[in-house]
């Protein structure tokens, strides 16, 4: 059975204990449908993750809605995401946030975003194709920074990247991934909180070296 987008909400996001009603509004507004394949569109709303071609998914909503509603974004954010995919989970983030710089290290998947995005006329997404490792000097510093591939530490540059009181979420690891959670408490003092075991694509690029 393929679950509806009505399931979806109730049954994998509210009843798996996603309760801000700001992302399951962001949540609800953003059509997946949107972002996958032709041939897989009968389990937009079921709750895993989706191929979407040469090896590459869509996360499962579940997880992108976890991952939102920790990083705790604010209608002022200014948020950078590392490893724009199909663009789905910068849709989302687009609904939380005042504005979204996304990066993707794949050319083709930089461009099917774009297309993706457009498609779902979310107009407050920047994506730039390329190694997300440096993040974008340029724009810095961030409110949030969310990466959706999994590099065996937080790059340096990242975290540097954030603004006093920002947050930076990742999945760390080669195998047995972890959720990290880190605040910027100062210029040199940042927290570090553990959450949830996961499973990402690596990171590629530098963070592989």
């Amino acid at each position: 059975m393929y679950s509806t987008k009505e399931e979806m909400m109730e049954n994998h996001l509210k009843g798996r204990g996603i309760k801000d009603p700001k992302v399951l509004d962001a949540m609800w507004k953003v059509d997946r449908s949107l972002f996958i394949p032709e041939d897989v569109k009968p389990h937009t709303y079921d709750d895993g993750p989706l191929p979407i071609g040469q090896g590459q998914t869509i996360s499962q909503p579940y997880i992108v809605a976890y991952m939102a509603e920790a990083l705790d974004i604010t209608p002022e954010d200014i948020v950078l995401e590392i490893g724009t995919g199909c663009g789905y989970n910068a849709a989302v983030l687009a609904q939380l946030a005042k504005h979204v710089y996304s990066i993707e290290i794949i050319e083709w998947l930089a461009e099917t975003a774009s297309a993706n995005l457009k498609k779902a006329s979310v107009k407050n997404v920047s994506i730039k194709q390329g190694d997300g490792y440096e993040g974008w000097p340029e724009i810095a510093p961030f409110d949030g920074i969310m990466l959706t591939a999994a590099p065996p530490f937080i790059p340096f540059p990242l975290k540097q990247q954030l603004k006093i009181g920002g947050r930076l979420m990742a999945p760390v690891g080669m195998f047995n991934q972890r959720l990290i959670l880190i605040t910027r408490k100062s210029e040199e003092d940042f927290s570090e909180e553990s959450l949830i075991l996961v499973s990402f694509v690596p990171m590629k690029g530098e963070a592989e070296k």
